[in-house]
């Protein structure tokens, strides 16, 4: 079933509406579509390379409005969608989810395993002393971890995250991830291909790691 979509996915690259299909599955894949939208988003950069800067903002932009449906989703109906795809995405025992509390069920669900991918261990009591500030570095983080976009959706919709500092967040999660692969490919060419398919996570993940530092010392000197 998921290869079936998977390669449905990919011919719509070619599809004379392809850059309207980029923006209705951008929406799709932060709320509840499970192919990550680079199935389409890179071979459309690929066929058109001096295209890539726009389908990076279109990108972009899908995956913020449809992050936002997520939250909605968590935040307003978590027991009747929000919960079950959690279920399904994240591997999460449906009777744990019927349970959670919203910020315990966001920290176990989102912030732990996050943290723990970038080699950080952090305590639901750290979590909450400072919510806003690192919630919003979790969800920024997000873009860049093999954890499905839609889970940190809705478990920061679920767990009451504010919203203004998710939608920042997603937006520069998102917009970073999608201009790294803009990049790679506008500077280096075609021959770059193999690499962002093959090392896209590791630059991603550098990158994002800078950004975190650079905040981080704009945080302290604030």
């Amino acid at each position: 079933m998921l290869r079936r979509l998977y390669d449905w996915t990919l011919r719509l690259a070619g599809h004379r509406h392809a850059v309207w299909w980029l923006f209705v599955l951008a929406v799709a894949e932060a709320s509840f579509f499970p192919i990550p939208i680079e199935a389409l988003l890179l071979p459309m950069m690929f066929a058109a390379p001096r295209r890539c800067w726009r389908l990076a903002a279109i990108a972009t932009l899908g995956s913020v409005l449809g992050g936002a449906i997520g939250y909605a989703i968590g935040a307003v109906f978590f027991d009747s969608i929000g919960a079950p795809l959690l279920s399904h995405f994240a591997g999460i025992d449906p009777a744990t989810v019927a349970v959670g509390n919203d910020a315990r069920l966001f920290f176990d669900t989102v912030v732990t395993p996050i943290a723990g991918f970038f080699g950080i261990s952090l305590e639901y009591a750290a979590y909450t002393a400072d919510a806003g500030f690192i919630g919003g570095m979790i969800v920024a983080a997000g873009g860049f971890t093999p954890l499905p976009f839609k889970v940190v959706t809705i478990a920061a919709g679920f767990g009451q995250l504010d919203f203004g500092i998710f939608l920042a967040a997603s937006l520069a999660s998102r917009g970073l991830r999608f201009a790294i692969e803009a990049g790679l490919l506008h500077w280096f060419g075609p021959p770059i291909r193999s690499f962002i398919e093959r090392r896209l996570a590791l630059v991603a993940g550098l990158s994002f790691l800078a950004l975190v530092a650079a905040l981080v010392i704009l945080k302290w000197l604030w």
